[in-house]
Formats: structure tokens, C-alpha cells, sequence
């Protein structure tokens, strides 16, 4: 039974929940990534957000996937936007890290060169202070000593100080 009571025996009437938006909608995206391991199974999203389509994307290349992103044209036709191509993006990445790697090593070689022609240079030097030091100092030994008798020739007249000279 219900209230209605001039169809007492009729069902009442129930409102139904909506069913959704019927309209073609035209701003809808579809990222589609494919990975190499599996080519048969690609992933799709389809979202109206535009941020978070990059973000879907750029996450998808970053798992080595290939990406498509494509935008709604009505009717269910879809127009390619753009491609991302994951594994060359993270070869690509991989290269440019082994370079700064190789950068980094290089120049780790260069200061440890330029360190030891630092110690090089200060070893020389301090060689070259000890050499100077002691020619001051046998030359303050020479400049103490008593002058000898030389002759003509330069060599000293005396051989020896004890006995007749020969």
C-alpha cells in the first residue's frame, strides 16, 4: 500500500540516482604507456585534469615506459598531443650522470696532480733552502780559517806543517 490514495495498489514512485553527464566531452585526455617488458598490456588513463596528465606521463617515462597523450576530439576520436619516449629519457639521464660522474673523477685527478706538484714545488724549495744553508755555512767556515802561503800557481807552499819541505 501506499499514499497514493487514488491508485492504492500501484507501486510508489521511486526517483532514481543521476546516471551521469551525457555530454560529449570534449576535454578529456588518454595517456597510454606501454612498457617493453610487457607491449600487450599498456596502461591508460584518461583524466580532464592537464596537470595531472604531465604528472601521469612524466611518472610512466620515468618507469621506462612509452607514452602517448592524446586529447579528446568528440565521438570517441582522440588526437595525439604527444609522445614521450621513457627508455631513450632514461638513457639519456643515465648518460648525463655518468658524465658528471666523469667530471667529478677529473677533476679529482687534476687537484690530486696539482696537490702533488704542490708538494713537488715545496719539496724543491725546501731542498733548495738546506743547499743555500750550507754553502752560508762553509762559507762562514772558510771565512774563519787563516789565510795559507800560496806561490805563483796557486797551490799552498807548505805540503805538510811537520818536516823539511821536499
Amino acid at each position: 500500500m501506499n499514499r497514493n490514495r487514488k491508485h492504492p495498489g500501484k507501486a510508489p514512485y521511486r526517483r532514481h540516482a543521476s546516471t551521469g553527464d551525457r555530454t560529449r566531452n570534449s576535454s578529456r585526455y588518454r595517456i597510454t604507456g606501454t612498457w617493453a617488458a610487457r607491449p600487450t598490456r599498456p596502461a591508460v588513463t584518461v583524466t580532464p585534469d592537464r596537470k595531472a596528465v604531465r604528472r601521469i606521463a612524466r611518472e610512466m617515462a620515468d618507469q621506462g615506459a612509452r607514452v602517448t597523450v592524446e586529447k579528446h576530439a568528440e565521438h570517441g576520436n582522440w588526437r595525439t598531443l604527444y609522445e614521450v619516449d621513457g627508455p631513450a629519457l632514461l638513457a639519456e639521464r643515465h648518460q648525463a650522470e655518468q658524465r658528471k660522474r666523469e667530471a667529478v673523477l677529473a677533476a679529482a685527478r687534476e687537484q690530486r696532480l696539482a696537490d702533488e706538484y704542490a708538494a713537488q714545488i715545496a719539496q724543491n724549495e725546501a731542498a733548495r733552502e738546506q743547499d743555500a744553508e750550507r754553502e752560508l755555512a762553509a762559507m762562514a767556515r772558510l771565512m774563519v780559517r787563516p789565510p795559507v802561503a800560496r806561490d805563483a800557481c796557486g797551490r799552498a807552499a807548505v805540503r805538510h806543517v811537520s818536516g823539511p819541505r821536499q
